[in-house]
């Protein structure tokens, strides 16, 4: 039995992962099932790699990933960076400035580059405690003392979309504005998406768009699923993921990911 696709690309969180953070039985038999019949998995995540390894480990998984919203290619087997993009800092103040004149005041954290780069959370910032590893600082300015990949925002008052959109608006043409996630807007280098990481990669496994298939949830996955020959927005989609996807799945905790690979392989 053969797989119709040799790339399978997932997105981790409301994708590939349920909402205790694990991928089911279900899931993971159904991407053993595809790997065997031909197919590559590549995991395509919005995480950085210090807070993406770990679910890595646990899948087994030592293939390519692409991190950081497409910033970073890691190999996990190898633990290796083989790319790296990095934001300026320089652009990436004068974007916030443009923001806060036009929104008022933000609270920050950002992520630091490479292997074992720390997620640093500013004051006023939201996190979900417990979940994920950060590190607070209470003066700001020390989340640019080092290069970064990305930096996070939040407002007191606008709600993820209405601040995605006007932070796009005021910075479009100096960086990219995604929005990844409940309380997840993040400002990105200008033109970097989990396609062009994903490209990347496909271009390392010799693979093309037409003969991936793509799995997301969010905003920040509509390139993606835009590259893919054929893409799947989860059941419980932000609408405009639904609207770049081919098709349409079940939700994370319904084992979506799983439903469409189980149907292609039924019907080899």
């Amino acid at each position: 039995m053969t797989f119709p696709f040799k790339l399978v690309a997932t997105d981790l969180d409301g994708t590939l992962l349920r909402g205790d953070e694990t991928v089911s039985d279900r899931t993971r038999e159904a991407l053993v099932a595809a790997t065997s019949a031909g197919a590559a998995h590549i995991v395509v995540t919005g995480r950085s790699v210090p807070w993406t390894r770990h679910i890595l480990d646990d899948l087994g998984y030592d293939g390519l990933a692409v991190c950081g919203q497409g910033a970073q290619v890691y190999h996990a087997g190898e633990h290796k960076l083989l790319t790296s993009l990095t934001l300026d800092r320089q652009l990436a103040g004068l974007a916030l400035s443009k923001v806060e004149a036009e929104v008022g005041p933000l609270a920050l954290a950002a992520s630091r580059d490479g292997l074992e780069g720390e997620v640093l959370v500013g004051p006023g910032y939201q996190v979900h405690e417990g979940r994920l590893p950060y590190v607070f600082v209470e003066d700001a300015s020390e989340m640019w003392a080092a290069p970064l990949n990305k930096v996070y925002l939040q407002h007191p008052e606008l709600d993820d979309d209405a601040l995605a959109f006007a932070a796009r608006a005021a910075v479009g043409s100096l960086v990219d504005v995604v929005m990844a996630g409940a309380g997840v807007v993040e400002i990105l280098p200008l033109g970097l998406s989990k396609a062009t990481g994903l490209s990347l990669a496909a271009r390392r496994l010799g693979v093309k768009a037409a003969d991936t298939i793509a799995f997301g949830d969010m905003p920040n996955d509509v390139e993606m699923l835009g590259w893919a020959g054929t893409s799947y927005a989860m059941g419980n989609a932000h609408p405009a993921a639904l609207a770049a996807a081919t098709g349409q799945t079940l939700t994370n905790e319904e084992d979506g990911v799983a439903v469409v690979i189980e149907r292609i392989l039924a019907a080899r």
